[in-house]
């Protein structure tokens, strides 16, 4: 029997992208991507729809963003229609709600999208399904003293009742290449076969990816983004009255030359300097010689500076980096005091530097609750470095199984 070799997937909950690079880069074929922030889908679109193609996209279906549930309404039965033509379903809905970063809140209304993920599935009917999701979705809410059901076993026991065959690991993708400890809950579904496959092919693709790149299994921040130094040189951005862009320097490791593979251009894309001002520039100079690295400043030093944040990390350029939130003054570089850039935050999620971010840097206020800007586009993204991995894995599955 010959096993096809355009694979053909969906990805829900795309944001800006980062599964979908991933798989592009494995050799998948995409037919569609679901986002609810225009931000976070133009750059989606901007890069692997218009830049690579890499999408077959519906005639019946305008190429834009959407919300799951208008899609669940609308198209009902397109999305029967698709049944045995789709290999692959890939992507967990919203995480802030399960985040132990956040406030865990049990009635976030984005939990419940969680159904609308399991709806979708069912109506298409894919032979397989890849879910991410945080750690905290495998903790249950508290209930008084007790906790609750965790979501993770909630989702496992409807795939498994609408006939799929399930199982759930956690992962730290800092064990795939990726510069950052980044603990993620994975499930991987599938009609035909036993999903435990998948987590043994993810470990030998893992090695493989990971030699044939001529990468170490851990890359520390430093390996990652000391090209992207301000002391390397800064120009007048020209597209942001009022701001510094920053330069290239040699790239001095082999990340950062897979990093820059395929762009040619001198300046590097969303590497725009914060223009912080003194008092800031004095304060996280003090932090860097007086803090322990990659850890929570101490309660003393936040109390010297009136710092009301919860969490203000200085980063160690000999370790990977914690787990990136969508905010970045959460974080202070290692060796310059200022944040990061959102190209070095891309870095440190694994995008190349080809990949470019749409729309504005950040937003305030209120706006935080409803636009997704640069920083928040690359917080939120699944690291291009493991969605690769999880294709080739998913691609020797189906070798395998003769799916």
């Amino acid at each position: 029997m010959e096993v096809k070799s355009n694979f053909k997937y969906i990805d829900l909950f795309a944001g800006c992208g980062g599964m979908s690079l991933g798989l592009y880069n494995s050799g998948w074929e995409g037919l569609f991507a679901i986002e609810k922030s225009d931000m976070a889908f133009e750059t989606l679109k901007f890069n692997l729809i218009e830049d690579k193609k890499h999408f077959d996209w519906p005639n019946w279906l305008r190429i834009r963003h959407y919300d799951i549930n208008y899609i669940l309404k609308q198209y009902k039965s397109k999305l029967t229609g698709l049944r045995n033509n789709i290999d692959l379903v890939v992507g967990g809905p919203p995480c802030q709600g399960f985040s132990m970063a956040g406030r865990r809140d049990s009635d976030d209304s984005r939990n419940k999208l969680v159904n609308s993920y399991i709806k979708f599935i069912n109506l298409v009917r894919p032979k397989m399904l890849l879910f991410e999701n945080v750690k905290g979705f495998t903790i249950g809410f508290k209930k008084g003293e007790k906790r609750g059901k965790p979501y993770s076993e909630v989702v496992i026991e409807k795939l498994r009742k609408i006939g799929y065959k399930v199982e759930g690991n956690l992962i730290d993708f800092s064990d795939f290449g990726v510069p950052q400890k980044r603990q993620r809950f994975i499930i991987f579904g599938t009609l035909k076969g036993s999903p435990d496959e998948f987590f043994e092919s993810l470990e030998n693709e893992r090695v493989n990816f990971l030699m044939n790149k001529g990468l170490s299994r851990v890359n520390t921040i430093e390996a990652a983004i000391s090209d992207l130094h301000k002391e390397n040189g800064i120009i007048n951005s020209n597209s942001f009255k009022r701001f510094k862009e920053g330069l290239y320097s040699v790239p001095s490791s082999k990340y950062q030359e897979i990093m820059r593979e395929g762009y040619e251009e001198e300046l590097p894309d969303s590497h725009r300097f914060p223009n912080h001002n003194p008092s800031t520039i004095s304060k996280f100079r003090y932090i860097l010689e007086n803090s322990v690295r990659n850890v929570n400043v101490h309660s003393s030093i936040k109390q010297r500076f009136n710092l009301k944040k919860h969490c203000v990390i200085p980063l160690n350029q000999d370790d990977v980096s914690p787990t990136l939130t969508t905010l970045p003054d959460d974080y202070i570089h290692y060796k310059e005091p200022r944040i990061l850039t959102v190209r070095e935050y891309a870095r440190i999620q694994s995008f190349p530097d080809w990949y470019r971010f749409r729309k504005k840097y950040t937003s305030g206020g209120k706006n935080r609750k409803f636009e997704v800007p640069r920083y928040t586009q690359v917080g939120n993204a699944i690291p291009p470095f493991f969605a690769e991995i999880a294709g080739n894995a998913i691609k020797d599955f189906i070798s395998k199984n003769r799916l």
